[in-house]
């Protein structure tokens, strides 16, 4: 065989994948929106004292036995984001999304859009909601880890020779007269 027999056999194998990807895309696609109108049907508004929030495998959430059995094969062994909370007088494992179970605080009262067993908004009922920290890419913590060996390194050498270590450098203090400048303003 020649090489441009070969590459025609794997891009006309691509073509076909992509097709068939297309297609399985799109009902899936039909699926969750389906999905999508029966909660945004049966959502409501309650007030709830969340307990704890973990994330937990679906036999040990402690969710409805129908649900595990209602679950694919392929997604038993995932973990979900599980918040334990006390709806008046019960208190109930439910399902919360990904984006809302970032923000949901422990141990507080919240007023949360809820549908069946499955958390999909959450606001604070008193005060605001604290936004979940930033996370880091990881070059950033690469690079934050580089410079704390680097000053960790500095200060061993520093030490080493009897000198003192370098001050880090800090943004000037305001002076009084400054900042009474900048209140008339």
């Amino acid at each position: 065989m020649k090489i441009w027999q070969i590459l025609l056999i794997i891009l006309i194998i691509l073509i076909i994948a992509m097709v068939v990807l297309y297609f399985v895309g799109r009902r899936l696609e039909k699926r969750q929106a389906a999905q999508m109108e029966q909660i945004e049907a049966a959502k409501q508004n309650v007030t709830m004292l969340v307990i704890d929030k973990k994330r937990l495998p679906i036999k040990e959430a402690g969710l409805p036995d129908i649900v595990a059995e209602q679950t694919p094969w392929y997604l038993k062994r995932s973990k979900l984001p599980i918040v334990k909370a006390k709806i008046g007088p019960r208190v109930m494992n439910m399902v919360a999304e990904e984006k809302v179970f970032e923000i949901i605080p422990v141990k507080k009262e919240v007023r949360a859009t809820v549908s069946g067993i499955y958390i999909t908004d959450v606001k604070a009922l008193r005060g605001t909601l604290d936004a979940p920290p930033e996370k880091k890419s990881a070059f950033r913590r690469f690079r934050d880890w580089a410079f704390k060996k680097r000053d960790e390194e500095k200060a061993a050498e520093a030490k080493a020779s009897g000198q003192q270590p370098a001050p880090k450098k800090q943004a000037p203090a305001r002076t009084a007269s400054a900042t009474k400048k900048k209140r008339k303003h």
